[in-house]
């Protein structure tokens, strides 16, 4: 037996929003079974996130506020590509913004789709090693505290809930497998 084609083919498109950062449109769309359905999309710029290991297996957190949600959350440092930016290059600079460490290994750790439902978003996530330290240069409109944080604590907040930012938990698990730490 031939697996369905589920492939959903769009019929129209409403725009409703253009920000700076993200775009909202509507599309309506043909499903497989031949009926039709309403898609709300949310077209948002790619973005990265590192997580940085220091000599003794910290990490380098940040705690920022987000507004979303009404509270803090303590994540792994991250950002939005500039247009055309390349992941990597987009990485080392947010790392170095947040945190102001410049690593002396850094490997790709793969992509994430954050919220596939809805969200066009990539995030390509990062593990930064053998760090220097240099000068945090934060956005004028950011501000964080940024923290060590043993792995292995890291790895227990992702696992128990603690940690709920998506970024952050798929790159300390991937770390912990991957790396085995």
């Amino acid at each position: 037996m031939m697996p369905m084609d589920l492939t959903e083919k769009t019929l129209s498109r409403e725009d409703r929003f253009q920000g700076r950062i993200l775009s909202v449109h509507v599309d309506q769309v043909l499903l497989p079974n031949g009926g039709t359905a309403a898609r709300e999309v949310v077209d948002h710029v790619d973005g990265v996130a590192v997580l940085p290991l220091d000599e003794r297996n910290n990490v380098l957190t940040v705690t920022q506020y987000r507004y979303v949600f009404g509270r803090t959350l303590l994540e792994i440092p991250a950002g939005k590509l500039d247009p055309g930016e390349d992941p990597a290059t987009g990485a080392l600079r947010e790392l170095r913004e947040e945190t102001g460490a410049v690593p002396g290994t850094f490997l790709p750790l793969g992509r994430i789709l954050p919220s596939p439902g809805c969200f066009s978003e990539t995030l390509h996530l990062f593990l930064a090693k053998d760090l220097r330290m240099e000068t945090q240069d934060l956005d004028p409109d950011e501000f964080l505290n940024v923290e060590r944080i043993p792995f292995g604590e890291m790895v227990h907040r992702c696992l128990n809930g603690e940690i709920e930012d998506a970024k952050t938990v798929a790159a300390v698990l991937k770390a912990k497998v991957l790396l085995k730490l």
